[in-house]
C-alpha cells in the first residue's frame, strides 16, 4: 500500500507539473464581446430629468452607481421607457461626436477581467449567461482569468468614425485595448496575444489592428479569431431602425426602445454595406419605395430619423467600406443555416408595424454575405492568412454555448497555441 501511495503521489505531481507547463506555454488571450455583451453601469446627476415618476425609483437617482445593462426591470413597460431614456446617445453636430443623455454618467466595470462578460446580471445567471460557457472551455485549456485570460468590455452604444472625425469614447476604448494587449504580453514573457471577439467586437478588433503600425501588430498579435462578425452589417439593423427590435423578449414593445436604438452610434455602424449587399438587392420594400443598401441615407430620412443621415454619410459610410487586411493571421468562425432577415416588406400601416420578412441564409442575425465578407474581400491578398470555419445550424449567440461550436473554438485556440493550424473545413 505504501508503494501504491508513492505512485499516486508521483502521478499527481506529474499532472500538476504538466498543467503548469501547459499554462505557461499559452499565448495570452483577450475576449472582446459583442453589442450588449457586457455590463454597463450608470449614475444620475443633478442634470438628469426623469421622464416619469417611475424613473424616480428608489436608489436610481441618489448619485450612486447602478447596473444600467442588464437590468431585468427593462421588461416592464414603465421602466422600459426609463431604461431607453438613460441609454440614449445624442449626436452633437458642433462637436461631430456622440455623448450621453444629460445627467447620465456611464462606466464599464471590470475592464481587463472576464467578470462582466460571463453574465449580464450575475443575480440571474440562468437567463443572462453570455460568455460563461466559452470562458469555462478556455479554462479547461489552462487559461486563468487575470493571468493568461483577459476581458475587454466596452460601452457598446458607441462606435468609431472614419478618419478626420472624432470618436472620443470609441477611440479611448481602442487605446485601453492596446494597453491591455501590451500588458498581457509583458506579463506572459513577451508572448504575442490572441484576440477572440464576438459579433461587433470583431469590427473593433479589426479597426484596432488597422490603426496600429505593422511592426506593433507583428510584435503583439499572435492571431485574431472572430466569432459571428458582421463585417458588412445586417438587414436586421434596418428593421431595428425602422420599427425597433425587442431582442426577442416578448414583453418588450419594440417601439418603446426604437428611439434609443436609433441613437446608438454602433447600430448605425451595422447598417448593410452598399458594396457588399449591392445596388440592386431590395432590402426594404414599402408601397411607395424600395431601398437597397445604396439607399440607406434616404431610408433613414423616410423612417423619420433625418438626424442620422449626416453622421451616416460622413462618419459611418467611409468606415464600413473599409476592410483592410491586418497582415496577422485571421480565423472567422461563423454559424449558418439559420433563417436570417433578407428583405423586409412594409404595408400601408408604415414603420410602426413589424414587417413581413423574407428570410435567407445566415446565423439568424447576420446575413451570410456579411459573415463571409473577408473571404470575398481578401481572397486575392497574398499577404493575408485567412481561415473560415462554418458551423452549420449554429446561431449568432449560440456560437458561444453550442457544444459543436465550442469544440471548434477550443480546437482553433489549441492549434494556435501549438502553432499547428488545422486544414480548412
Amino acid at each position: 500500500m505504501k508503494g501504491l501511495g508513492i505512485t499516486v503521489a508521483m502521478v499527481s505531481m506529474a499532472l500538476m507539473v504538466y498543467t503548469c507547463q501547459a499554462g505557461s506555454s499559452l499565448h495570452p488571450l483577450i475576449l472582446i464581446p459583442g453589442s450588449g455583451g457586457n455590463q454597463l453601469e450608470a449614475r444620475l446627476t443633478a442634470d438628469y430629468k426623469p421622464g416619469s415618476l417611475f424613473c424616480n425609483r428608489a436608489g436610481w437617482n441618489k448619485g450612486g452607481w447602478f447596473r444600467l445593462w442588464f437590468d431585468p426591470s427593462v421588461l416592464l413597460a414603465p421602466f422600459t421607457r426609463c431604461f431607453a431614456q438613460r441609454m440614449m446617445l445624442y449626436y452633437d453636430p458642433d462637436l461631430d461626436d456622440y455623448r450621453n443623455a444629460p445627467g447620465v454618467e456611464t462606466r464599464v466595470p471590470h475592464f481587463g477581467s472576464t467578470e462582466s462578460l460571463l453574465y449580464l446580471d450575475p443575480h440571474l445567471k440562468q437567463i443572462t449567461s453570455y460568455m460563461a460557457p466559452l470562458v469555462k472551455s478556455l479554462e479547461e485549456l489552462g487559461y486563468v482569468d487575470g493571468k493568461t485570460l483577459f476581458g475587454a468590455p466596452y460601452d457598446f452604444r458607441y462606435g468609431l468614425a472614419a478618419a478626420g472625425h472624432p470618436s472620443h469614447t470609441g477611440t479611448k476604448y481602442l487605446e485601453d485595448l492596446r494597453a491591455l494587449i501590451e500588458d498581457a504580453s509583458a506579463s506572459n514573457g513577451g508572448k504575442p496575444v490572441i484576440l477572440l471577439s464576438h459579433s461587433l467586437g470583431g469590427l473593433f478588433a479589426l479597426q484596432l489592428l488597422n490603426r496600429n503600425a505593422p511592426s506593433w501588430r507583428q510584435k503583439y498579435i499572435k492571431h485574431f479569431v472572430a466569432l459571428s462578425a458582421p463585417w458588412g452589417g445586417t438587414v436586421q439593423e434596418m428593421l431595428t431602425f425602422a420599427s425597433g427590435y425587442s431582442l426577442g423578449v416578448p414583453l418588450v414593445d419594440p417601439l418603446l426602445v426604437r428611439e434609443e436604438q436609433r441613437s446608438s452610434e454602433s447600430n448605425l455602424w451595422l447598417m448593410p454595406s452598399p458594396k457588399l449587399f449591392g445596388r440592386y438587392k431590395p432590402l426594404v420594400v414599402t408601397p411607395n419605395a424600395t431601398y437597397s443598401a445604396y439607399d440607406t441615407a434616404q431610408f433613414l430620412d423616410d423612417i423619420g430619423f433625418p438626424q442620422g443621415v449626416g453622421p451616416y454619410k460622413s462618419r459611418i459610410l467611409p468606415l464600413i467600406e473599409e476592410l483592410v487586411v491586418p497582415e496577422v493571421p485571421v480565423t472567422c468562425i461563423i454559424g449558418s443555416g439559420i433563417k436570417t432577415p433578407e428583405t423586409l416588406f412594409y404595408g400601408d400601416a408604415g414603420f410602426d408595424e413589424q414587417p413581413e420578412v423574407v428570410y435567407g441564409d445566415g446565423d439568424g442575425t447576420v446575413n451570410i454575405v456579411s459573415l463571409l465578407a473577408l473571404e470575398a474581400k481578401w481572397g486575392e491578398e497574398n499577404n493575408q492568412t485567412l481561415k473560415i470555419i462554418n458551423v452549420n445550424g449554429v446561431s449568432h449567440t449560440s456560437i458561444l454555448t453550442d457544444d459543436t461550436a465550442l469544440d471548434e473554438i477550443f480546437g482553433e485556440i489549441s492549434g494556435i497555441n501549438s502553432q499547428i493550424m488545422s486544414s480548412v473545413a
